[in-house]
């Protein structure tokens, strides 16, 4: 397999040959994540790979371990069709939300993406709420959003749906409608379907990121199942993320559909997908402004002109106060994180006396 063409690049070899630590180790991509186990893309072919023991003892959390789309440094164990992962070369981008439950730990969906397609279907079920969280945690990936409408063939009132959409994607977020019945659209995601890049698919059960993915292979790869009747609602069929090289080169990643997406440290990615309030913002009279009952607000006054949908606002206020809670959470996850990284270092050291 030819490395470059899943998206090795220059910065991710380099790092790979400065900590390579003897001629044994080669470079591969993890395509699949089973449980404890690893499906590896590498030179010599796919690889089942799992984490060394000092690998499993060093990490301190889901972080440290290998996410499908990441750059590995493993040794092969080419006969068997196996490998051991040493260590995981550092990330460009990840596209990450925190965990289902209580504890503040995050869940790295898929990593080194170059793009995401975040896909929305253009039925009842399209909901601009979800497209703003969704665009939160894509510009805090370091990847690019391309919000993607599918189902289009099914929308009666197509141009009012691409305006609504339109009216949320700042930074020049590109919206793509998009009918895999009809074959209309797809030829506007081609610019980002470059051999070498990578694009993650991302979204709701049922919106049709299967059937996309079934399109731009060219074969049934991906399960699809019927849309339902009556509400034009489709069933969930990724049941994991897995990478998917496609005829041109390019690697996609396709998702299961999330039923939550909880946002994980994400304070740039709000300043990227609300960029008309903190413009508007700038105009307030008071510079600690919480855009509700201060006198002279801009944010406010935009909403009772109707230039703001009031709905932006309470999206906005909702994810501020979301994204404070997490970071409580994340600051008493590190200091967990640094008690066990001493007792660890307090438990070789003991070790080592005890051999001595």
């Amino acid at each position: 397999m030819n490395l470059q063409t899943i998206g090795l690049t220059e910065q991710i070899n380099n790092d790979f040959l400065a900590g390579k630590p003897s001629e044994e180790m080669i470079i591969g991509r993890v395509a699949l994540e089973h449980k404890h186990m690893y499906r590896v893309w590498t030179e010599h072919g796919d690889l089942l790979c799992e984490v060394s023991g000092k690998f499993n003892f060093e990490a301190l959390s889901r972080e440290d371990y290998p996410a499908v789309g990441d750059w590995v440094m493993l040794k092969p164990r080419v006969e068997e069709g196996k490998g051991t992962i040493f260590s995981v070369m550092p990330r460009f981008s990840k596209f990450s939300r925190k965990s289902a439950g209580r504890t503040a730990e995050e869940q790295i969906v898929a990593a080194n993406v170059d793009s995401v397609f975040l896909v929305n279907s253009l039925n009842d079920d399209l909901n601009l709420r979800r497209i703003e969280r969704y665009l939160l945690l894509t510009w805090e990936s370091g990847a690019n959003p391309i919000i993607v409408l599918s189902k289009a063939d099914l929308c009666e009132n197509l141009e009012e749906k691409l305006g609504e959409v339109e009216a949320i994607a700042f930074g020049g977020v590109p919206v793509i409608a998009i009918s895999a019945e009809l074959k209309t659209g797809i030829e506007k995601l081609e610019p980002y379907l470059q051999p070498g890049k990578t694009i993650a698919l991302l979204g709701s059960s049922g919106v049709g990121k299967s059937t996309l993915t079934n399109l731009l292979l060219g074969d049934q790869k991906q399960v699809v199942k019927e849309i339902r009747e009556g509400d034009d609602k489709g069933r969930h069929a990724t049941t994991h993320r897995e990478l998917i090289q496609l005829p041109n080169g390019s690697v996609l990643i396709d998702t299961p559909g999330m039923r939550e997406l909880q946002l994980w440290e994400s304070s740039e990615g709000l300043t990227e997908t609300f960029s008309d309030i903190d413009e508007l913002a700038e105009n307030c009279r008071f510079r600690d402004c919480k855009h509700q009952d201060e006198p002279g607000c801009a944010v406010v006054s935009a909403i009772e002109e109707g230039i703001l949908p009031a709905g932006r606002l309470t999206s906005y206020n909702k994810l501020q106060k979301e994204l404070a809670y997490i970071e409580r959470k994340a600051d008493k996850r590190a200091q967990t994180e640094e008690q066990k990284k001493w007792k660890n270092i307090t438990k070789q050291m003991r070790h080592k006396k005890k051999i001595n």
